[in-house]
């Protein structure tokens, strides 16, 4: 191991309970040990997830935020026994691993409750609202400090808590940390003070205008969160261990509305003035430690970071607060471990929260301990399969049922909670598998074919493994897909994966009936009959540095693919304008708000010109003529034009027959998700 690392592989305390290292998982909703938007039980899938982590040497392990009021049918988690008594039974194996669990708890979601279109119909319509309620109360769930509309959806406002409904809350937490006590655990994390949640909502001038006892003064704002840890101290005991999950700023301008990295803002959460004094106040009341980050669903991209968040984003506010409290801090949010090993080094930090990277890598710190950091498989900071609650204009969460029902799965690890569908299961019947394209798709499939026993062989027409992912990888701030594109070049060399470059294959009939695997990806649309279409650069061209734009650029096509190219430009000082046929950037599912609203806003706040419901109608030297959504005309100039239009699937089979499969964007137009898990869905199947 790297002795730099050294540092987060030291003891600490939480109260009187020692923890063997400074490596946290943080919670992520989906790895609940009590299941998550259904019926309360005990886990087994959560469960693996978490015995996983404790295996592979982390030191605190908090499962996933567990609702003491659990938003379908309308169940308190203290009244089912059985589940307790049978964490009771799991806790000895679990505590064999040297890890200690804190189980966060959480008072639930209130304004920031993730708004489906299903939910909007349940909620306006009288007669389905009165049905649903025993199912799923969305008044009760909804509900806030004050009233205040909900982050997804206009159709859906919260109401203000009642008193009654607070103390209830109260009550739970403090009984529900009992049971967990009694289970064996070793302490518990109160969600949250942190990112907009319910709690916090309370402790938010912007929010609260509430004028009784949780309301108005910054002693009553943050009462809920008080009167919780009393009570679990007085029900648990002053050295069962506290911990809260705290924003230490809210970075936030208002309803809806974020503060980007570098922004000068009038913060309407809570400021670092109001900080300095609550983090204190926590304290004194009796929290044992602070797992912090920054934002709230209003600015999502603190608590979520995507690949354009810069790294630790979150570490120099962390380190300050500490100053202000003499209880262990945990810094989460993109956290690097070489930064935070030395943030602990001097003493301005110590703990050092990850949760993503644990989804993408079960065992990534058992490699950082082994010196094999080049076997860690990367998060990209995607949010596609873990948390992919999508947003724009006209929805409101636009997300498939599936996904909603099953978070902190992972778009680059297929296995990741979903092991009984994906798991390596040896093959009785070895056999040649033939891989045309040596994309992410081409070695994904590979990779699982040859832990299975199979012997893989990729075909591929250029001279470096990689297809599409190498532009798409190819922008400044995307160096963690590079890191990924990297991890699956060495998989095919560490597992002697037999590779053919520069070989285009244009029939497989040379295969003789042998499993053949298509995974030649796909083909930019071009607007052919447009005048003037073929003058422009498209999207690949770019990012492959093989044609050059000028200092002007437009980008035809505002989709996430436009988005990021208009974003690298603007980064290279140049001067990016985005035309987009729809209403709204990224307007796609499979987005994380996070990711899009990070986007969307800074192109607002950096002045860059996006022309929305315009059609481009022809290219010419030097400009661009336009139509908007009522067909006036109109040009605007440019230097060079880029094509973001979209793609086709360029399969080199038109219909699979036996024995042959597609993968990936040569099937269906999809995102890495969709060609990692297809990938090795197919490769299973052989």
């Amino acid at each position: 191991m790297d002795q730099k690392l050294q540092p987060l592989f030291t003891p600490w305390k939480i109260g009187n309970c020692e923890i063997k290292n400074r490596i946290v998982l943080t919670s992520m909703g989906g790895t609940d040990l009590f299941g998550w938007m259904e019926v309360n039980h005990f886990d087994k899938a959560g469960a693996k997830f978490i015995m996983e982590v404790a295996k592979n040497n982390c030191g605190l392990v908090l499962p996933g935020c567990q609702p003491v009021y659990n938003p379908m049918f309308g169940q308190w988690l203290e009244n089912n026994k059985k589940m307790f008594k049978d964490l009771a039974k799991w806790m000895p194996e679990f505590h064999k691993t040297g890890a200690k669990l804190f189980v966060q708890l959480t008072a639930g979601f209130g304004r920031s409750f993730t708004v489906s279109s299903m939910m909007e119909m349940l909620y306006n319509t009288p007669v389905v609202n009165k049905l649903s309620k025993p199912f799923m109360n969305l008044d009760k769930i909804t509900a806030s400090a004050s009233p205040s509309p909900n982050r997804w959806s206009d159709k859906l406002p919260s109401r203000e808590m009642t008193k009654a409904e607070i103390d209830r809350f109260v009550e739970s937490f403090a009984k529900s940390a009992k049971l967990l006590k009694d289970a064996g655990v070793d302490g518990v994390e109160v969600h949250a003070v942190h990112e907009g949640y319910l709690l916090d909502q309370f402790t938010l001038k912007y929010v609260n205008k509430r004028t009784d006892e949780y309301g108005g003064s910054r002693e009553n704002r943050y009462r809920f969160a008080v009167d919780i840890v009393k009570a679990i101290k007085k029900e648990c005991g002053k050295d069962f261990p506290v911990s809260l999950r705290y924003s230490v700023l809210s970075k936030t301008k208002g309803f809806r509305q974020g503060a980007l990295p570098g922004e000068d803002y009038v913060e309407a959460g809570r400021d670092m003035e109001e900080s300095e004094w609550a983090i204190k106040y926590l304290s004194d009341a009796g929290y044992d430690m602070f797992n912090c980050d920054n934002g709230t669903y209003d600015a999502w991209y603190w608590a979520h970071p995507p690949v354009y968040m810069p790294e630790n984003c979150n570490l120099a506010d962390v380190e300050h607060i500490k100053n202000f409290t003499d209880k262990p801090v945990v810094c989460a949010g993109r956290l690097d471990p070489r930064v935070a090993a030395d943030s602990i080094a001097e003493g301005k930090l110590d703990g050092a929260g990850f949760a993503r990277p644990f989804l993408a890598d079960q065992e990534w710190v058992t490699k950082l301990m082994n010196g094999k950091e080049e076997d860690i498989r990367p998060c990209i900071l995607c949010h596609n399969g873990c948390f992919n609650m999508c947003h724009y204009k006209g929805v409101p969460n636009d997300q498939e049922l599936s996904d909603s029902l099953n978070l902190a799965r992972c778009a680059v690890n297929a296995e990741t909670m979903q092991w009984k569908k994906h798991q390596i299961v040896k093959t009785n019947s070895p056999k040649t598998v033939h891989i045309i394209g040596g994309g992410v798709g081409g070695m994904e499939a590979a990779r699982v074919l040859k832990l299975r026993g199979h012997n893989p062989v990729i075909h591929e027409k250029s001279g470096v493994l990689g297809g599409t992912f190498i532009p798409a990888s190819a922008e400044s701030y995307k160096g963690k897909l590079r890191e990924l594109l990297e991890w699956y070049r060495l998989q095919m060399k560490k597992l002697k994966v037999e590779v053919k470059l520069n070989d285009e294959v244009k029939d497989i009939a040379a295969f003789n009936g042998a499993p053949v695997i298509i995974a030649t990806g796909s083909n930019p649309v071009k607007l052919g009959k447009l005048p003037g279409f073929d003058k422009t650069v498209e999207g690949c061209e770019f990012l492959n540095g093989e044609k050059q734009v000028g200092e002007t650029v437009a980008i035809i096509g505002g989709g996430l693919t436009g988005c990021e190219i208009a974003y690298e430009i603007a980064l290279q000082g140049k001067k990016p304008i985005i035309v987009e046929m729809k209403d709204d950037l990224v307007s796609q599912k499979g987005v994380c708000l996070a990711n899009s609203s990070y986007l969307r806003e800074w192109f607002d706040l950096n002045k860059v010109p996006v022309y929305l419901e315009t059609a481009l109608k022809e290219v010419k030297d030097g400009a661009i003529v336009c139509a908007d959504k009522d067909g006036k005309k109109f040009e605007i100039a440019c230097d060079s034009v880029i094509s973001c239009v979209g793609y086709r699937p360029n399969p080199l089979v038109k219909e699979p027959s036996k024995n042959v499969y597609l993968v990936g964007d040569c099937l269906a137009i999809g995102n890495l998700r969709s060609v990692i898990w297809r990938a090795y869905d197919v490769a299973m199947k052989i």
